[in-house]
């Protein structure tokens, strides 16, 4: 039975200890062939003033944003079709890559490019995975199944897809698109 055990100053909510809880569990799970609920994590909190680093007290940063939340507000935005709340989610240097298209960095590009090929596209989601990158980027891929209109008003459902995000500072820097939508029109 693993035992994480974490230290950090007095300052972080309910809801971020939480997510601390699920990642540091999550890592665990990764090595250790361990049932979740076979991993015990305890969080210390410490007060400021009792931690110096440099020969002065610190005060814990602030907690990052949920990776998976800002996809998912992104996401909605965008199916509502609300392109100005969603372009304050994307951050400087945003790219996208869907498939048989070539790199976009403005929403109105993707907007022009989707046009003949769909009326509407609505997503199912079966999950959302989040983790952090070797590198600054946190990842969250999310997957499941799209819905929506071809051009000549026909329905279509049931079509793959998985998305993966990069965020930095809280930003989508980089979206990259998966699914099987050419498939299933060239049948249709």
């Amino acid at each position: 039975m693993p035992i994480v055990e974490l230290h950090v100053l007095q300052g972080y909510g309910p809801e971020e200890k939480r997510r601390l809880c699920e990642a540091l569990t999550d890592a665990v799970r990764l090595v250790v062939p361990a049932a979740p609920e076979a991993i015990t994590v305890m969080i210390h909190e410490m007060p400021p003033e009792n931690y110096a680093r440099g020969r002065r007290s610190r005060a814990g940063a602030p907690a990052l944003a949920d990776p998976a939340e800002i996809v998912r507000d992104y996401l909605r935005a965008m199916e509502a079709r609300r392109t100005d709340v969603a372009q304050g989610f994307l951050g400087d240097g945003f790219t996208m890559h869907f498939p048989g298209a070539p790199p976009m960095s403005r929403l109105q590009e993707l907007i022009d490019w989707a046009r003949p090929r769909y009326r509407f596209v609505k997503k199912s989601y079966e999950g959302f995975d989040a983790m952090q990158s070797s590198g600054s980027a946190a990842l969250v891929y999310c997957r499941g199944s799209l819905s929506g209109e071809w051009p000549d008003g026909t329905a279509f459902d049931g079509i793959r897809f998985i998305d993966r995000f990069e965020i930095e500072a809280g930003k989508i820097t980089r979206q990259d698109v998966w699914n099987d939508i050419a498939e299933v029109k060239s049948t249709a």
